[in-house]
């Protein structure tokens, strides 16, 4: 099916959103890689108590898990996201010498983002609106419609959920507990990753699938 067909296909807003999230979270197996990093260097951590090798052994994983995607010939997308978090963490706590600061780049990402979020929806730009647009094939039509608008500022309240819950859950355990907890840190991470993720996916589909909102606004 081409892209104009599948875009043609979607009946509903609720309908093109389903659709755009599922693709956007990547699946289970997208979750288990983003996961997967983080898992191997809080064991090597915990094992060795070795920053420098954790390091090596997790960014490894994460090349793995990228040549097994390049192999397969499927897209790689959320392999690189998960590498490039763990690079840049792997890069901080490098420079630092502190294994906690693997975790920092990840809170800061989820911080910023919450604030871009809670933005966008203060100025009525909710950010979700884009996943609109990008089945439309136009990014900002969907503000025309108000109820479209109301509909991505509660699906992007949803989105900035979990990232305020790992912000307030995770920088006291970072500010506080240092070197010392490096192993509550990953186990948190991961707890309050895809488990979260998901989470508000699901909560995203049972608000989409309330309504019923055109997907083109109805002829003056």
């Amino acid at each position: 099916m081409s892209t104009t067909e599948e875009n043609a296909a979607y009946v509903t807003v609720e309908a093109a959103m389903r659709g755009q999230l599922a693709k956007a979270f990547g699946g289970v197996r997208g979750t288990i890689e983003a996961a997967v990093p983080t898992i191997v260097f809080t064991l090597m951590w915990i094992t060795t108590s070795d920053l420098r090798t954790s390091l090596i052994v997790s960014v490894s994983t994460s090349v793995v898990l990228l040549l097994a995607r390049v192999l397969q010939r499927s897209t790689p997308q959320f392999v690189l996201n998960s590498l490039f978090g763990i690079a840049i963490g792997a890069f901080f706590a490098s420079r630092t010498g502190e294994a906690k600061d693997v975790f920092l780049p990840g809170i800061l990402y989820n911080a910023g983002y919450a604030v871009a979020m809670l933005l966008s929806i203060v100025v009525r730009w909710p950010v979700v609106g884009f996943l609109i647009g990008s089945v439309t094939g136009d990014p900002t039509a969907w503000r025309a419609d108000p109820a479209v608008v109301r509909l991505c500022s509660r699906l992007t309240w949803l989105l900035m959920i979990p990232c305020v819950v790992r912000v307030a859950v995770q920088l006291p355990v970072y500010l506080i507990g240092g070197n010392d907890a490096v192993a509550e840190l990953g186990i948190l991470k991961i707890v309050m990753g895809w488990p979260l993720q998901v989470a508000a996916l699901g909560a995203m589909v049972w608000l989409l699938a309330r309504g019923r909102t055109p997907a083109t606004p109805a002829s003056p």
